[in-house]
């Protein structure tokens, strides 16, 4: 067997996260706007709030990671319509490919200290970004069939 053999090289995982991110953006869409910020079940967030927190985390830990700086979890951005969270999303998928892309594949391993919270290695940091994200669409994909809306097919991640 030969050691050096990755599962995934940085430019794979990338992808991956980007693919949960088109659809992500997608259950934005599907979305009605008052529904977007006002609808909710059993004392949950509404979407809107959870897709903040998303942009909250991607492109800001990514440049604190490049940077080597520790800032605080801001969620400050206050959007009021579907159009400015949908502008952000674009802007902070911008980010996070200048960002990871300056990402050595050696500084994985390393240890970061995220938002001045979260000690470990860099990898996992960012598998948190995507398994966190895949938790809160699945809370959006149960509001719209709730709302009697047809969520996009999960599988389906390019735009």
């Amino acid at each position: 067997m030969n050691a050096d053999v990755k599962v995934l090289d940085s430019q794979q995982l990338l992808i991956h996260w980007q693919g949960h991110r088109n659809l992500t953006r997608r259950v934005i869409e599907a979305f009605p706007e008052k529904d977007l910020f006002e609808f909710s079940i059993g004392g949950m967030r509404p979407f809107a709030k959870l897709a903040l927190e998303l942009l909250a985390i991607g492109g800001p830990a990514l440049k604190s990671i490049v940077e080597g700086t520790i800032n605080e979890f801001d969620e400050s951005f206050n959007p009021t319509t579907k159009a400015e969270i949908l502008a952000k999303w674009d802007e902070e998928t911008e980010t996070i490919n200048e960002y990871f892309s300056q990402i050595s594949e050696e500084r994985f391993q390393e240890m970061f200290n995220l938002f001045g919270q979260y000690e470990f290695p860099i990898y996992q940091n960012i598998l948190y970004f995507v398994d966190n994200e895949i938790h809160h669409r699945g809370q959006g994909y149960v509001y719209l069939r709730a709302l009697g809306i047809e969520p996009p097919f999960f599988w389906e991640r390019q735009r």
